[in-house]
């Protein structure tokens, strides 16, 4: 039987699992390492240079010791500081994520709204990427930590405030027709977001970007193959952890594994 590549998924918290999502429905005959390293969530509050330090030394670590093929960041935060000092020292690909500032653009006839974190929304990239793909749509930028917090406790079972997702999201209500989810744990509140926003707002998030690269970097067929391994690991013990290994087992995971590392 051959094997099949190894795919790391990194983050904070379990956002990434929404990038996990779009990758899998594509590629389940992949093998799946996720690793979120809540011991330090969430990042958007890491000073520069800490948060390059516990990404290179926890990728790293993971892509020695199960002998990965390709590594995903599938965190906003990560990705904007992190990507060039990650493929200068691995020697496998490593995909990135970016807010999808540059399709929403083309298909928003108002404005285009950013709803993302704080960090996400203040860093340089971030305006970069508006500077060169939406000069001619205005973007409303809104950083909100609170929903990252959101959609950690969906995942764990706990309902979904409207009427505080509603107050959060009002600066863009009325004023989009489409809105970039520019932080991985916004997918999974992504119905709740609509509700919102209103089913005239398209939602648009970079993981099925992120998923078509994944094929294409590692040259694989669509679907092809038995069902693959799915571990998770995280860098703390997570909090409602029976709750969220619930969660986990309907994506396939086995149960989160501690994965210590002195940093």
């Amino acid at each position: 039987m051959t094997q099949q590549p190894k795919v790391l998924i990194f983050d904070s918290g379990v956002g990434g699992l929404s990038v996990y999502k779009e990758i899998v429905a594509r590629l389940p005959q992949l093998d799946y390492y996720y690793l979120f390293d809540n011991a330090a969530y969430p990042y958007g509050e890491l000073e520069r240079q800490t948060l390059i330090e516990r990404v290179e030394r926890l990728v790293s670590a993971m892509v020695a010791k199960l002998k990965i093929d390709l590594v995903v960041i599938a965190c906003n935060t990560a990705s904007t500081i992190v990507l060039p000092k990650l493929r200068a020292i691995l020697s496998i690909p490593v995909v990135g994520v970016v807010p999808a500032i540059k399709p929403a653009s083309s298909l928003a006839n108002k404005a285009v709204g950013l709803i993302a974190t704080p960090a996400t929304v203040q860093r340089e990239y971030t305006h970069d990427l508006i500077r060169d793909f939406s000069q001619n749509k205005p973007v409303e930028m809104l950083g909100l930590t609170r929903l990252v917090d959101i959609a950690e406790e969906k995942l764990r079972g706990k309902s979904v405030c409207i009427e505080e997702m509603t107050q959060l999201l009002e600066p863009l209500i009325g004023k989009v027709d489409v809105a970039v989810l520019g932080c991985t744990h916004f997918p999974l509140i992504k119905e709740e977001i609509q509700s919102v926003l209103t089913e005239q707002v398209m939602l648009v998030d970079s993981g099925l970007a992120i998923a078509r690269r994944v094929q294409e970097l590692l040259a694989v067929e669509f679907g092809q193959g038995e069902r693959g391994k799915r571990e998770i690991y995280s860098s703390a013990t997570p909090w409602q952890e029976d709750a969220l290994n619930s969660a986990l087992s309907k994506l396939g995971f086995s149960p989160v594994r501690p994965f210590p590392l002195e940093i």
